[in-house]
């Protein structure tokens, strides 16, 4: 292929990726997040190849930078997927710990809200 074929795909790449990504819900970016690690893990994988092949000593290099980004980027990807999950999982109802964020003040259930100052129901 040529340089400006090669340039023409790469530009085509990166629209339709970018149309694509900033068209995504909310609501599928966690599974989005998920597919993409299980991608930087194959892409760890053919790191690992290209570290062990020992072709040059400059293959060898590049191939042990190579998994020391791979290993980073698979990592950091789930450490992020997880603090996404941990901001949707809901609270037992017996728990301690303050739900409100409101510097530990429980909400009141809807019994006892409707009740006016002196204690009596409107």
């Amino acid at each position: 292929m040529t340089s400006i074929t090669e340039l023409y795909v790469f530009v085509l790449a990166a629209f339709v990726g970018y149309q694509v990504i900033t068209r995504v819900p909310p609501l599928l970016h966690t599974p989005l997040m998920s597919a993409t690690n299980a991608i930087s893990g194959i892409s760890l994988v053919g790191s690992l190849v290209a570290a062990g092949a020992h072709e040059t000593p400059v293959s060898t290099i590049l191939g042990f930078i190579a998994v020391t980004s791979a290993t980073i980027n698979v990592v950091g990807g789930f450490l992020i997927t997880d603090r996404m999950l941990r901001m949707f999982k809901r609270e037992p109802r017996g728990s301690a710990a303050p739900s409100s964020g409101q510097g530990g003040v429980e909400p009141l259930p809807a019994a006892e809200r409707s009740e006016g100052r002196d204690g009596k129901r409107p």
